[in-house]
């Protein structure tokens, strides 16, 4: 396997259904102990890591406000289920000898660090990890949007977008045989054409900041390893 890293500093973001494994809900121990392994393995390179973590696999809240919750509501309540996450994956990687912090967007003071952006890149440049939770802390954007911002400010070299697809395909390629794999897009087509690589915010905030998305399937061991040694692995998103 590759070991000599393409990049300094990375920011991954990992989806709170990627948690759940093949569970309907809540956190599959096997898979967050994967994750943390792919994390020590890139860790050991000499990389800093940081993480955005979602809560999906608890609650979502624009599901929620289906169901007839309010939706502010229902959004803080999907930025509480993401610290839940992100204390599992930090404990997760405690054990395995990774240092780690969580910084929380909305005050969890008991249980995490409030985000303050210079204090995450000094954590960041001694070696330890850092799991960013709660989001943005507002309600209407999602994690992934959260990812993005978290990229920006700290200045990750690449955002990496771990997920249960190995692309960008031109559809759906559970619904549309005939998918084909993108391997390279620009910004401006996964706007135009609607790729839902992630959402706009997030898209429009690493292209007015040139940060590259690599987008890949987090399953197959080593691809996170892989991503962060320069690989082609998946698709990536560049001007």
């Amino acid at each position: 396997m590759a070991d000599t890293p393409a990049y300094r500093r990375v920011l991954l973001k990992v989806s709170g259904e990627a948690l759940m494994g093949t569970q309907p809900f809540g956190i599959d121990e096997a898979v967050v102990a994967g994750i943390a392994d792919e994390v020590r393995s890139v860790h050991a390179l000499g990389v800093e890591v940081a993480i955005v973590v979602g809560g999906g696999n608890i609650i979502r809240g624009l599901a929620a406000s289906h169901r007839g919750i309010d939706r502010v509501t229902g959004d803080y309540m999907g930025m509480l289920a993401t610290v839940i996450n992100a204390l599992a994956l930090q404990d997760a990687l405690e054990k395995r000898g990774v240092p780690t912090r969580v910084q929380t967007a909305i005050d969890i003071r008991e249980v995490a660090e409030p985000f303050i952006r210079r204090r995450a890149i000094r954590h960041l440049e001694k070696g330890r990890a850092v799991i960013f939770a709660a989001g943005t802390g507002n309600p209407f954007f999602t994690t992934d949007s959260a990812a993005a911002l978290r990229a920006n400010e700290i200045h990750a070299d690449i955002l990496l977008k771990a997920t249960r697809v190995d692309g960008i395909y031109t559809a759906d390629p559970e619904q549309d045989p005939q998918a084909v794999l993108l391997p390279e897009v620009s910004y401006q087509d996964v706007i135009e054409k609607g790729l839902q690589v992630m959402d706009t915010t997030a898209i429009a905030l690493c292209r007015d900041n040139g940060i590259p998305i690599a987008i890949f399937d987090l399953r197959p061991p080593g691809n996170i390893r892989r991503v962060v040694c320069g690989e082609r692995v998946g698709s990536i998103v560049r001007a």
